[in-house]
Formats: structure tokens, C-alpha cells, sequence
């Protein structure tokens, strides 16, 4: 390993870190792979852990450190005659590092890949964002190699050049989609992922999008009330916001404005919500903005609830290219507040009365709110026809 001065330095800041490497192309993507000294690491890369600021922005994508974790690496690493750390860390670099590969005369050499040398920029006491780096994957064991007492500990590199953090966010969700990952952490991220992303996340994606808004955006009445990584005080779970809003791009109010995820027609899809929920709001204020163990209407089983009524509202207004209004919304809504027991009193339901906070988040109680919800809805309106 050598180190060359950089006649382009900032005050004699920065430094060139050339390491010998392997470059491998994967069809449409490069990957380096190379060693270096663990302890080097926190050099040339960060952790960028996930936060949002004082707007709707999303910066980062890991997860916090785990503290059990890296306590139980370092203690094998200092303690074990000869510890190995096999598994490879995955660094997404931007654009300042750079590859020089080799001439080679060896025929037998495969196609896919060249030997070359990797040269990354390292600036003295930089910054997080002045460093080139972003860990993917290896957070913990970075961590751990860090805060040991070991001189040196080498450890290998897979690394590959994304300058956009929506790059980063997709390649951080692939690599990490067989592990146990936070739910809310991958639902957090998608709406700001790029590329390609398996099915079952595409699905996630646009509903992911509209909590995003819905919980970021000043204007929203649901504004910073979904529970999510970067908004843990949320009264709302964030799986229930998702659950419902599935349901109603499947096919009920939010259907229509669908497209095919690429195209989906976000405006309208959240004017619809936001005439909805403002409503709610409007209609049950002292059920509203309280934590769910004193509202169910806070509560999952409401949410959900409240989901196919809005639905079920939207279809009867009439549906299509129609917005239905604020004030529409309210309207139909007062025709049943006085069925809605969302913080005293009994639900009852058709198969036996429930006290107001017996109802769960349940399949069978889920179910059973919104049917009931439907049923005194068209009772009570009977519909727009």
C-alpha cells in the first residue's frame, strides 16, 4: 500500500490511498474488491444513518448501531488466537475514486475481470460528507474493528460507484433483503430507492411514497403522526398507514390514479387523502391526534376501519375523474359519528357488543369494524345515486 500527495490538495488536507484491487464486471454494474487495514476504514467511508431534516428530505439509509452486536465482535476479535472476518464490506464510493487497471498479457485470464489499483481520496479530519465513502453493509464489524484494541485488522472490501444516495438507498435494500431488517427501515427508504428493486418491494413502493407525504408534508393532516424510523413519537403505526392504503389502490378510491407505479398520479391520489383524513379529523376531534390506547381511532383497527369507508364514500360520490370533497367527505361521516365509539362506550356490532377499547388489531376485529362501518354508512346515507 502507498500513499502519493495530491498536487490539487485543500491546504495539504488530502491524500491519495492507492491499494492493489480486482475490478469485476456484473453484467450491467462494476464491483472492486481489494483489502485494507479496518481501522483505515472510518477514513475513507461513513455510516449514513437514516434521518430526515427540518423539511420532508430523507438523508441516509442505515440503521442505528447495535451496540450488543458490535460489543460481541470486538470481544471475539481480541479474544480468539486467530479470528477471521470472511464476509466482505460493501462500500458504495462516489465519483472522486477512481481505478487503474493493468495491462495483461494473460490470455486465460477471464473477460469479467482486470487487477488494476483503486485510488481514493482521504482527506485528514474530514467531515461524514466529505468522506468518498458510504458503508452498506458492514456497520457493525467496521464498528467493532474501530473501538478494538488491535494495531491493524485487515478486512475485505466489495465496493462499487454511486453518486446518487437513491443508488445507495436500492443497492443498501438488495444487499440487505435476505437479513432481518427492519421492516419500517425498508419502508422508509423505498420511496426514495432507484433501479431495480424485487417485486415484492415495487409493490411497497407506492404506498410507501404516499406515507411519506402524508407524514413529511406540512399541509397533511396526518403531518408527523405515522410512526416511522425517523418519526419514532408517531401516534399511528406505519404498517397500518400501508395496510390501508394497499387496500384502497387495489381497488377502491385510490385505484383509478394507480397507473403502473412509474406514472401513478401522486396529486390526486393525495388530495382524496387529504379531503379524507381532514374530514376525520373534523368530525372526531376528541378522538383525533391522541395516542391509540385512548382513541381507537388511532388505532389499527381504525385505521383500516376508516380506509374502506373512505372507499366505500369515494365509490358512492360518484368515483372516476371526481374528487370527492372535504366537505362531502364530512358530511357522510357526521351521518355515523354517533355509531363510532372510539374512545367510550360499546360498538354494536351485529355479533355481540364490544366496549370501545376491546375492539384489536385483529383479522376477525378488523373485519368486523369495517363491516359494521359500511353497513351503518349505507344505512344511514344510502348511498349517492
Amino acid at each position: 500500500m502507498t500513499q502519493a500527495p495530491d498536487s490539487s490538495s485543500r491546504s495539504g488536507r488530502r491524500r491519495l490511498l492507492r491499494l492493489p484491487a480486482l475490478e469485476i464486471n456484473q453484467g450491467n454494474r462494476i464491483v472492486y474488491t481489494f483489502a485494507i487495514d479496518g481501522k483505515q476504514l472510518p477514513d475513507i467511508a461513513t455510516v449514513s444513518r437514516i434521518r430526515r431534516d427540518d423539511g420532508i428530505n430523507l438523508h441516509g439509509y442505515q440503521r442505528p448501531e447495535n451496540l450488543t452486536h458490535i460489543k460481541a465482535i470486538r470481544r471475539y476479535l481480541e479474544t480468539d488466537p486467530r479470528p477471521m472476518l470472511p464476509n466482505a464490506i460493501v462500500v458504495a464510493f462516489d465519483g472522486t475514486v477512481q481505478f487503474r487497471g493493468k495491462k495483461s498479457t494473460d490470455e486465460e485470464r477471464p473477460d469479467f475481470v482486470r487487477s488494476g489499483t483503486i485510488i481514493i481520496p482521504v482527506i485528514a479530519d474530514a467531515e461524514e460528507h466529505e468522506k468518498p465513502g458510504f458503508i452498506v453493509d458492514g456497520q457493525q464489524r467496521t464498528a467493532a474493528i474501530r473501538d478494538s484494541h488491535l494495531d491493524e485488522f485487515p478486512v475485505f472490501v466489495t465496493a462499487f460507484i454511486a453518486d446518487t444516495h437513491a443508488d445507495q438507498r436500492s443497492q443498501f435494500i438488495l444487499v440487505n433483503s435476505t437479513k432481518a431488517l427492519p421492516k419500517g427501515l425498508i419502508h422508509e427508504l423505498l420511496p426514495e430507492a432507484s433501479g431495480a428493486l424485487p417485486a415484492s418491494l415495487m409493490i411497497r413502493q407506492l404506498p410507501a411514497t404516499l406515507v411519506a407525504n402524508l407524514n413529511y408534508v406540512q399541509e397533511s393532516p396526518l403531518y408527523c403522526m405515522i410512526q416511522t424510523q425517523t418519526n419514532p413519537k408517531g401516534l399511528i403505526k406505519d404498517n397500518s398507514m400501508l395496510r390501508m392504503l394497499e387496500g384502497s389502490l387495489e381497488n377502491g378510491a385510490l385505484w383509478p390514479y394507480r397507473g403502473d407505479n412509474t406514472d401513478a398520479n401522486l396529486d390526486r391520489m393525495l388530495s382524496i387523502l387529504h379531503n379524507f383524513w381532514n374530514a376525520v379529523s373534523q368530525v372526531f376531534p376528541d378522538a383525533w391526534g391522541i395516542p391509540p390506547r385512548r382513541s381507537r381511532l388511532m388505532h389499527g383497527v381504525g385505521i383500516l376501519g376508516m380506509g374502506v369507508l373512505m372507499d366505500e364514500i369515494a365509490h358512492a360520490r360518484g368515483g372516476g375523474d371526481q374528487i370527492t370533497t372535504e366537505a362531502e367527505f364530512a358530511a357522510d361521516l357526521k351521518a355515523i359519528a354517533d355509531d363510532c365509539h372510539w374512545t367510550e362506550g360499546i360498538w354494536p356490532f351485529p355479533d355481540g357488543p364490544r366496549t370501545w377499547n376491546a375492539v384489536e388489531n385483529t383479522s376477525r376485529d378488523i373485519a368486523r369494524m369495517q363491516q359494521f362501518l359500511i353497513g351503518r354508512y349505507r344505512q344511514r346515507v344510502g348511498g349517492h345515486q
